[in-house]
């Protein structure tokens, strides 16, 4: 392990994480709010950190997939640390554990909150507090390559690391050139959400706050009601749509920008992600059309809002879907698992994998009854190795493995089951409400230090995919080569 590389690593992001907390500085000088000085604290702190660092001398720069994998996990744990710091400091948020929950949150899109009154906190904060969003969505070290110089080496396992999804490649040769591409597309998108919903009467404040939640599939919203609050059938839909396009694979918007459409719609995660999402809306407004009394275009409206947002894991919400019958909420909690694509914004279990799982199972059937038959796995016509295979059925075992822990801990708060299973559903997968206490409506601030801590190592896991988090805390890991 050359740890040098690592601390070198961690700096860039911490000195960048500083200065991103710029803005909300600005914000906060504007309104001659109390957490100015929160603020300038933690940016001196955050920098100064970062900065030195940075000047640590690496012996060669050699970025192999241990540093990598290391790199990623400690960067956003660090960050979190140290994001949280305005909130706490300002004593907006008095307790250092919810500070904490509510950053990582915030970086891992998770969009869960402990804020009972989030409408008292300053602009300040609420814009930090949703920024995180933005910038954990297509990920800070994405973000921090497409800024910087090669590291050397291959940093490609930087993006391997963070990026979602089993198999994230290169859009074009260099790793530099890729990332910035995926932050053009990202940034574009972001504005273009940003002038529809200030097109459609949205506050300007309040459409970067929800442009930048959509855009990481994130959810925080500055609004108790959340986007219910504006009451307006335009915002809904333009955030219903932005929110399924964040969720596909940014891979497909480069490939159809080089005329390569056809391409696009051959894919089989983005077919089968279309598929779900439409059949879920179908089934659902069936059994929901009681509810809205039989208002078709009502049940059509607030129907696909609350599928785009759960099966994005953005988690915003128009209506306490929480009331709706068993049978819409359990078809909301399979998507729940699903989740988005690959090399999107989303988090969930992602779309590729559930079509892998869904083909081995059907390749099984068909060796049981044809022993001698011989069948590859393929995914676009493409055959799927053994490696890339059994990683996905590590990645599911382990995700299972976790959840069923998780509940254990967290059921210590005597919650209903639906409330504690629904609770590390929602945080391991990125989507934020759940069902009854957690719902749409509700908050996590009544679980124990216990809990929350549990499920904010549930969103970190859930948000690098399981797989970093394990290898950092390998001892392997650390041995000198």
């Amino acid at each position: 392990m050359n740890i040098k590389i690592v601390l070198k690593v961690l700096g860039i992001v911490l000195f960048w994480e500083s200065v991103l907390m710029i803005p909300s500085l600005i914000i906060s000088i504007f309104d001659s709010s109390y957490e100015i000085q929160a603020f300038v604290v933690t940016i001196i702190a955050t920098a100064a950190l970062g900065l030195l660092l940075t000047r640590i001398k690496t012996n060669g720069n050699e970025m192999r997939i241990k540093e990598g994998y290391a790199a990623v996990s400690l960067s956003w744990i660090a960050m979190s640390i140290m994001g949280s710091l305005p909130f706490f400091i300002s004593g907006c948020i008095p307790s250092y554990i919810d500070a904490l929950f509510e950053t990582v949150s915030g970086f891992t899109t998770t969009g869960a909150s402990i804020v009972l009154n989030i409408e008292s906190m300053p602009r300040g904060l609420l814009f930090w507090r949703s920024f995180t969003h933005w910038i954990g969505g297509m990920g800070v070290l994405v973000f921090t390559m497409a800024l910087i110089p090669s590291l050397g080496g291959r940093p490609v396992f930087l993006m391997r690391a963070e990026s979602p999804g089993p198999s994230p490649g290169k859009l074009v040769p260099k790793i530099g050139d890729s990332s910035k591409i995926l932050y053009i597309i990202y940034t574009a998108m972001t504005a273009i959400t940003i002038i529809a919903l200030i097109i459609a009467g949205m506050p300007i404040f309040d459409s970067f706050i929800h442009a930048f939640g959509t855009a990481g599939t994130g959810g925080f919203s500055m609004k108790a009601l959340s986007i219910g609050a504006y009451n307006s059938p335009a915002i809904e839909w333009i955030i219903t749509v932005a929110m399924f396009l964040f969720g596909v694979n940014f891979s497909l918007y480069f490939a159809f920008f080089k005329n390569s459409w056809k391409s696009v719609f051959k894919n089989e995660e983005f077919r089968l992600y279309c598929t779900y999402v439409v059949i879920g809306v179908i089934i659902i407004i069936i059994n929901v059309l009681p509810n809205f009394n039989y208002d078709f275009s009502e049940a059509l409206r607030h129907t696909a809002f609350t599928v785009s947002t759960l099966v994005t894991t953005t988690g915003y919400a128009t209506t306490d879907f929480n009331m709706w019958p068993m049978f819409s909420k359990s078809v909301l909690l399979t998507l729940m698992f699903f989740g988005a694509c690959a090399g999107s914004t989303g988090g969930g279990v992602k779309s590729i994998r559930v079509l892998v799982l869904f083909k081995s199972i059907y390749y099984e059937i068909r060796h049981t009854i044809h022993p001698r038959s011989v069948h590859r796995i393929k995914v676009d016509g493409k055959s799927l190795n053994d490696d890339v295979l059994k990683s996905i059925m590590i990645f599911l075992l382990t995700y299972v493995v976790i959840v069923i822990f998780s509940v254990i801990i967290v059921s210590l708060d005597n919650f209903d089951f639906l409330t504690t299973f629904s609770a590390v559903i929602a945080n391991i997968n990125n989507i934020g409400p759940g069902f009854e206490l957690v719902g749409p409506m509700g908050n996590y601030a009544g679980f124990s230090n216990l809990s929350k801590f549990t499920l904010i190592t549930n969103m970190i896991i859930g948000r690098l995919e399981i797989i970093p988090i394990i290898i950092l805390f390998s001892p392997e890991i650390w041995k000198r080569n």
